[in-house]
């Protein structure tokens, strides 16, 4: 919730900036000087987060892969583990006579140390 407030405020500064700095020029000089173009200063300042928006989205993204998939893995090892330790539950309670608790939500008492 505070990522989100604070990228909002981030976007009402920068729509701000942007408003305020309209009529201001700024000259690009491309290729060492080889071709030059005025532009109000509010566009390469909007290219420049955009790139790096692109940039940072291309940075995260096998990281955030792997850590999806290594989640789904584990989620799986988890799930199978609970499976095994039902049956070996299940098993016990057929070795040695008593009869599996029920579930009332209650805890049940063993009798068989009564």
């Amino acid at each position: 919730m505070i990522r989100l407030i604070l990228v909002g405020v981030l976007l009402l500064l920068s729509l701000a900036f942007f408003l305020q700095n309209q009529e201001q020029e700024v000259t690009l000089r491309y290729f060492f000087g080889l071709l030059e173009a005025s532009t109000p200063i509010y566009k390469p300042i909007l290219t420049g987060f955009a790139v790096g928006l692109l940039v940072s989205g291309i940075l995260l993204f096998p990281p955030w892969v792997r850590g999806r998939i290594e989640l789904r893995r584990k989620t799986k090892a988890l799930q199978e583990a609970e499976v095994d330790l039902e049956r070996l539950r299940l098993s016990l309670d057929k070795v040695t006579g008593r009869t599996p608790p029920t579930m009332t939500g209650e805890p049940q008492r063993d009798r068989h140390d009564e």
